[in-house]
């Protein structure tokens, strides 16, 4: 069963940082190209970033670049985002769903609950 657990949300102010988790099971983790998702409130979904299998390519929403980080740890089955230089747009809960193929870029097919991050003051 694929499963996918999303955690390290919460309330932060503008400025901050916030380093979320996402761990995954049930696939083989290290063959996927992971991606980062949001949904603002009252809004669609937005795609953040992705990363490669091996962690070596990167590519990121234009508004996130220079302030977001996307990294994996293969023997731990995990990806990460930092986020840095908070604003209140990025108030949203965050995704990290499973690519329908290993390259990451044809949809998604397991999504978790997310992690709400909420950037207040």
């Amino acid at each position: 069963e694929v499963q996918l657990v999303e955690s390290g949300g919460g309330l932060v102010q503008p400025g901050g940082s916030l380093r979320l988790s996402c761990a995954a099971s049930g696939f083989t983790f290290v063959d996927y190209a992971m991606s980062r998702v949001r949904q603002a409130p009252g809004k669609g979904l937005e795609w953040v970033a992705i990363l490669s299998w091996n962690g070596d390519n990167t590519y990121y929403a234009e508004s996130m670049k220079g302030r977001f980080t996307i990294s994996r740890n293969n023997a731990k089955n995990t990806v990460y985002l930092r986020m840095n230089s908070l604003k209140s747009d990025a108030t949203a809960v965050y995704f990290c769903p499973k690519g329908r193929r290993v390259g990451g870029r044809e949809g998604f097919d397991y999504w978790g609950r997310g992690t709400q991050v909420t950037v207040s003051s």
